[in-house]
């Protein structure tokens, strides 16, 4: 069985407040007499699902053509944050070794209940500390994704967990569709498009479920 956890480029879909919104406009249309209908897109890469490259957070880091596709594509695991989890609580190291239970594995998916595919933009999100990113980039930890906006807090200037995760080969995945998706083990499909020199990429993510034999 196959999870679409993609959040849609659409125009209903809420962009970073004062980014560049998603538009999809029509140059060429069969109804005025062309041989076929084109459309052109203008958006921020961060708008849906996407990858953050490290270019994001640092001028001299790579752009997103030199995210690696093996981090994408691999065994992931889905983990939820309690419902009364305050919004406002981040995690630190102790609560994530809690949270996996001790086991740090290469693909981590985090369901906060704080994303955008309900149609507005959240006030707040609870995110990783900068120490408990760096603890588990030293475990091993291939990839962080989140349903949330940001795997920063969306008041931070300094985007430290960007910096802790992109700065030690661990890469990001923000705006996934979690809802519906229980807890547990999958196979993560989510390779990012090759964008040469951009800060960001559009995914389409998938999750296959892991049938236990």
């Amino acid at each position: 069985m196959l999870h679409d956890i993609s959040i849609p480029l659409s125009q209903a879909t809420p962009e970073w407040p004062g980014d560049q919104p998603f538009h999809c406009g029509w140059t060429c249309r069969r109804e005025t007499g062309e041989s076929v209908n084109l459309a052109a897109i203008t958006t921020s890469f961060h708008v849906g699902t996407h990858a953050d490259a490290p270019l994001h957070v640092h001028s001299a880091w790579p752009g997103s053509e030199a995210l690696e596709l093996e981090a994408f594509v691999g065994p992931a695991r889905v983990v939820t944050l309690p419902s009364d989890w305050p919004i406002t609580q981040d995690l630190d190291v102790m609560q994530v070794i809690d949270l996996l239970g001790g086991i740090v594995p290469l693909r981590v998916l985090l369901r906060t209940g704080c994303t955008v595919a309900s149609g507005a933009f959240p006030a707040d999100w609870p995110c990783l500390t900068p120490d408990a990113a760096e603890w588990l980039a030293h475990q091993g930890l291939r990839l962080w994704g989140v349903d949330a906006p940001s795997v920063d807090r969306r008041e931070s200037k300094t985007l430290d967990v960007h910096h802790a995760l992109l700065g030690r080969n661990a890469f990001v995945l923000e705006n996934l569709d979690l809802r519906d998706v229980p807890p547990g083990a999958y196979e993560l499909l989510a390779p990012p498009l090759s964008v040469h020199g951009a800060d960001a990429a559009p995914v389409r993510a998938l999750l296959r479920s892991v049938v236990r034999g």
